[in-house]
């Protein structure tokens, strides 16, 4: 179904514009999304995937973002998100499976069969930022990998844009789906990941973070403004 389709993260975090405490209006976000033509929902919190599941009939990648001392992974870090994730109905539960600290000291390996020995079968979505943790993942019995993550540990590639290469180098060697996700911010770049080997493409903030979106005119406004009194100066 999500088979060179569009996936859209619609998320709200308490920190940002659209996050509403009494009832979250990341379903309307969804609602836009499918009407667009997008095969699948990616969104956080219990609340959010029952509403979005509810409203828009699509599948959701479920997921849960929690920070804990001790742990450096905060999207569904611990059992206790993917209980809440799989109870919920989640469809795809996402999980970081980088190769940072984590506070139970478990490996990728050791926590996905926990869960497998937990809830069975539940498809699972590896998020990860580099070649070798995506193959880590995959070896341990992921369903997909995701590229969510590349640029957002100290460790990966530090770029403005998607990681395509990543996406071509994972896609070539794993038997499963990879999702191209992170730092897509034009529809020409979602293109560009589905043309790199990527099964589904997300996209995020370009899409679903007007403060994100309006930030990005203002920045080109901006820079604008210095070019021409650059120009002046030298004139």
């Amino acid at each position: 179904m999500i088979k060179g389709g569009l996936i859209v993260s619609c998320q709200a975090l308490p920190e940002e514009p659209l996050y509403v405490e009494e009832k979250s209006i990341m379903y309307l976000m969804a609602r836009a999304a499918k009407q667009a033509g997008a095969k699948c929902i990616r969104t956080n919190s219990v609340r959010d995937v029952m509403a979005i599941k509810e409203e828009t009939g699509l599948p959701v990648i479920g997921l849960i973002k929690q920070i804990y001392e001790g742990y450096e992974p905060y999207i569904t870090p611990t059992m206790k998100e993917v209980d809440e994730l799989a109870e919920a109905q989640a469809d795809i539960i996402a999980l970081d499976c980088t190769d940072r600290k984590r506070g139970d000291g478990l490996s990728v390996e050791k926590r996905i069969q926990e869960i497998r020995d937990r809830h069975g079968d539940i498809l699972l979505m590896a998020d990860i930022s580099t070649y070798e943790e995506g193959v880590e993942a995959w070896k341990a019995g992921v369903d997909f990998v995701g590229t969510t993550m590349s640029g957002y540990t100290a460790y990966s590639r530090q770029e403005d844009g998607p990681d395509y290469e990543l996406v071509r180098k994972l896609s070539s060697t794993v038997d499963i789906p990879v999702i191209g996700e992170g730092k897509v911010h034009y529809p020409h770049e979602a293109v560009k990941m589905l043309d790199s080997g990527a099964y589904a493409v997300v996209v995020g903030g370009a899409i679903t973070r007007p403060l994100e979106i309006a930030q990005r005119f203002m920045a080109a406004i901006e820079e604008g403004k210095l070019s021409k009194q650059e120009q002046g100066d030298r004139a």
